[in-house]
């Protein structure tokens, strides 16, 4: 069952998110869906429907919601990645983290849940990764989450949130793929070593970034069949 919610964030904003409910009882474990440059689009809410057709009651987050109306998403082209990065570069790291443990909080209100997992994809996989060093997330999938290493965004000041891995209290899965033009292979080393002891880095060979959905020029359905087996094998675990 989907339903549109919206929950009530410590900075008295009001963050809207996608909820998919598994048709019977489901998993002990909530999962926060965290979106691309393009928002809460059709393929991420379908990431949420199939976690809970696997058992996972599941949101995708609205995480632009200060600054774009509600249901708003993005078409992949040129004025989509504009207005996307438009969004992305006003998403400071607190608003984020404020957003997250709002969610967080509303799954761990909702009847049977006793634990919270993160996926994430590129923009939303940086986003994963972060409340995983701040938060209690017990369990994160991120899908070639970017400027880890750096500065770049908001995302990642004022520290890079690499850094910030010593704070990893649950797993952590990285997917990558190997020809990956926006991360390069130093830094899929240093993500490696940075999830030493409390995840893994798994890159896939000649695959590129984002090749996660279906129509679009990087997809791989042999990486995303891994990946999507892998996911399902570490929020089960």
């Amino acid at each position: 069952m989907v339903v549109m919610t919206s929950i009530a964030v410590a900075d008295g904003t009001s963050l809207p998110g996608y909820v998919a409910r598994p048709a019977v009882a489901g998993a002990p474990t909530g999962v926060i869906v965290a979106h691309e440059l393009f928002g809460v689009n059709p393929d991420i809410r379908g990431v949420a429907d199939d976690l809970a057709g696997a058992g996972y009651l599941t949101i995708a987050p609205e995480f632009y919601h200060r600054h774009a109306p509600p249901g708003r998403w993005l078409e992949r082209d040129d004025a989509g990645r504009e207005e996307g990065f438009g969004y992305l570069h006003r998403l400071g790291r607190e608003q984020a983290l404020a957003d997250v443990s709002a969610a967080l909080g509303w799954l761990r209100s909702q009847p049977g849940i006793s634990r919270v997992a993160m996926v994430g994809f590129s923009a939303g996989g940086h986003l994963a990764y972060l409340a995983a060093c701040r938060l209690a997330v017990a369990r994160t999938a991120v899908l070639y989450g970017g400027w880890l290493t750096g500065t770049e965004i908001p995302l990642s000041r004022p520290e890079p949130t690499l850094s910030l891995s010593s704070g990893i209290t649950g797993r952590l899965l990285y997917l990558v793929g190997g020809d990956d033009m926006l991360i390069s292979a130093s830094e899929r080393s240093s993500i490696g070593t940075a999830l030493s002891g409390v995840g893994e880095v798994v890159s896939y060979p000649g695959v590129q970034h984002a090749f996660f959905w279906p129509g679009t020029p990087a997809f791989s359905q042999a990486a995303r069949d891994d990946a999507w087996r892998r996911i399902l094998e570490l929020l089960a675990s």
